[in-house]
């Protein structure tokens, strides 16, 4: 007979065999390769920005299941789900659900008042349940979440000759000879670059650029006039080998400013020994693909259900 499971609030303390259980647990090779860069983003430091439960099942002392669950920035009505990991040889044993239950309650006494299995921005792993998992999605149709949203990221080659690595000296040379200046983002550019986004773009990447400038292994570059900002690019600020955001203004739109910005950063994760690059919850599919040579490759179901 199956050992009964319990489920209890993990601590920072157990971050070691949180990411251990989740490199065995995530099936797909790219994310059980990056599980400690996962569960840094969406647990240590959502949590600094964020209310944060981290939930842990276990059969007898045996961790066999971690759930990281978050209240939106942006709407506390919304809870979501942003990691769930279950061990290979305890699937279709309620671990999953019993994980759900007690997320469900944690969040609705914190104010939701519906359930997403999605990424909540700025610290996410995945825009939703890759397509490849399976269990998870027979999970969420079983407890009665719906599907409202797809989503998927583009994976741009970085081996050699392939168009993602193409040089931009040429491109950049023809910038600069109309005063536009394409540079590496320092630390102090963070404020105006912030301020940009925030202008042009809405306030959803203050945190992303904030996780990606200046913080180790990951980056930014962007082009400017006369000291004014025109566009820029980030990697790195979720997960090593993911890639975004990136805007570029109205007014520099068809300048070529964006394939720079982008082929710049895919550059830099090249250089850091990436082999491909994920550009995360995509919008523009024709850019990426004619820019880096990018194709559309993980889709993502994007589930919600009332609670409370």
């Amino acid at each position: 007979m199956d050992t009964e499971i319990t489920v209890g609030e993990l601590t920072a303390e157990q971050t070691p065999a949180v990411v251990a259980l989740c490199e065995r647990a995530l099936d797909l090779p790219e994310d059980a390769t990056e599980a400690a860069a996962v569960v840094d983003t969406v647990w240590t430091r959502a949590a600094a920005a964020r209310p944060v439960v981290g939930l842990g099942a276990y059969a007898g002392t045996e961790l066999v299941g971690v759930l990281v669950g978050s209240i939106s920035g942006e709407d506390p009505r919304l809870g979501h789900v942003d990691l769930v990991a279950v061990a290979p040889d305890r699937r279709r044993r309620g671990v999953g659900r019993a994980l759900l239950a007690a997320a469900e309650r944690l969040l609705a006494e914190r104010g939701a008042t519906e359930l997403l299995l999605a990424g909540n921005p700025p610290y996410y792993a995945w825009p939703g349940i890759d397509v490849r998992y399976t269990p998870a999605v027979c999970l969420a149709l079983a407890l009665g979440h719906r599907q409202d949203r797809t989503a998927w990221n583009m994976t741009a080659d970085l081996t050699d000759g392939s168009p993602a690595l193409r040089p931009t000296d040429d491109a950049e040379r023809r910038l600069a000879e109309r005063g536009v200046a394409v540079r590496r983002a320092e630390p102090a550019d963070l404020p105006a670059l912030t301020a940009f986004a925030r202008s042009v773009f809405g306030g959803a990447w203050d945190g992303e650029l904030a996780g990606s400038v200046g913080r180790p292994g990951a980056g930014a570059h962007l082009a400017e006039r006369n000291g004014a900002i025109l566009g820029f690019a980030a990697y790195g600020s979720a997960r090593p080998s993911w890639f975004g955001p990136m805007g570029t203004a109205p007014e520099a739109a068809g300048s070529g400013i964006g394939g720079v910005l982008l082929r710049r950063c895919l550059r830099d994760q090249r250089a850091a020994g990436l082999s491909s690059a994920q550009i995360g919850w995509v919008g523009p599919v024709p850019f990426y693909s004619g820019s880096a040579g990018a194709r559309i490759e993980r889709v993502f179901l994007l589930y919600r259900r009332t609670i409370g």
